[in-house]
């Protein structure tokens, strides 16, 4: 059996999940749209800052907790620092049985460098 490199399995992801810019979450947001925005970085990442209004589910943990947090029914967006694991983590919540899920293409990385809001 082949292996695959870290960049093969994000591309693989990223093929599968959709994925929104930081602009139209900032849209998703102003139309007060019924989502789920969650933070999937690592928990030192989230105590430094966060998008206002996110839930915090860690990567390394979403397997175990998010049946509990979030319907399955429930629209989810996710981000990250860059795109990465959100796209890996959006492809786990597609094989759990989540239908409509959504990365945020640059992340946290983006959504600062466009001057979006931080909550602490």
């Amino acid at each position: 059996m082949a292996h695959k490199t870290a960049q093969q399995l994000i591309a693989e992801a990223r093929q599968r999940v959709p994925e929104m810019t930081v602009h139209e979450l900032r849209e998703l947001q102003a139309r007060s749209d019924e989502f789920v925005l969650v933070d999937v970085r690592e928990q030192n990442e989230w105590n430094l800052g966060h998008i206002p209004g996110a839930i915090y589910i860690g990567r390394g943990v979403l397997e175990s907790s998010v049946e509990q947090r979030i319907p399955r029914e429930a629209r989810v967006v996710l981000y990250c620092q860059s795109g990465n694991r959100s796209a890996l983590a959006g492809q786990t919540m597609l094989e759990l049985g989540y239908a409509d899920v959504t990365s945020v293409a640059g992340g946290w990385r983006d959504w600062v460098g466009t001057g979006g809001e931080v909550a602490d």
